[in-house]
């Protein structure tokens, strides 16, 4: 008798306000995908210096498995659908055994840090290196490289401004049919969000869709000008991987 295939994981690794939960809501459109969101921030939390800084660190920490590599087994575990799509963080991964990244598909997801940063330092004021993300992304895509794992490097604002072209672009990477449910939502919360939503999530619940992409129009703050810099050179090398 053969056996049934195993799911199709997901392993979305993203650096911060960027489209990575409009994506999450997106492929929880699918008829056959279970999501989770973020499984790895309550080992972030716990391992960094980063829980002096989140809001409602200690929350959030008392409701996760905060223990990385019992939460890598946890990810590794679920098959309950045919597709689960894990939404995370790129520097979530803090100290963990990359070794799991095997098991799926592997999206890296990244902004223009003109962009982003502003956006950051609205919720988390004078973010570090380790906060926002790049080197972390750009230290992941050298790993995959070197060991032979295929992935896919995607610029939020590429999906906004053709969502259905580039969801049936990455579906054939992640080797899943498209699903024309995909492209929309209702507003408001879903159930499998995390309870760090109501500090994070303001745009994507008052939308019901992929919003096409505007350039943003905030400056840059005086205070972030040294990390902008250095981010910048990290963002032009993981982009050439697109």
């Amino acid at each position: 008798m053969t056996a049934e295939p195993g799911p199709q994981r997901i392993f979305l690794w993203s650096g911060p306000r960027n489209i990575s939960t409009a994506l999450m809501y997106s492929f929880a459109q699918r008829s056959d995908c279970r999501v989770v969101d973020e499984p790895l921030y309550g080992h972030y939390l716990k391992r960094s210096p980063a829980k002096e800084r989140h809001p409602s660190a200690a929350a959030i920490m008392a409701q996760m498995e905060c223990n990385g590599e019992r939460a890598v087994q946890n990810m590794l575990q679920l098959s309950d659908r045919k597709v689960i799509f894990f939404k995370n963080m790129t520097h979530h991964l803090y100290g963990l055994d990359l070794n799991f990244l095997r098991s799926g598909k592997n999206i890296l997801l990244t902004r223009a840090p003109q962009e982003m940063l502003p956006s950051f330092h609205k919720v988390i004021p004078c973010p570090t290196m380790k906060d926002v993300g790049y080197e972390d992304q750009v230290r992941l895509a050298e790993h995959l490289k070197n060991e032979g794992i295929p992935f896919r490097v995607i610029e939020g604002k590429s999906i906004l401004n053709a969502p259905e072209e580039e969801l049936k672009i990455l579906c054939t990477f992640l080797e899943i049919p498209f699903e024309h449910a995909m492209l929309q939502w209702k507003a408001g919360g879903i159930p499998e969000d995390g309870p760090w939503a109501r500090h994070w999530y303001h745009s994507v619940h008052a939308s019901s869709g992929f919003k096409p992409y505007k350039t943003a129009e905030e400056p840059l703050p005086v205070e972030l000008e040294s990390l902008y810099q250095r981010c910048a050179s990290l963002y032009e090398r993981l982009i050439k991987d697109q």
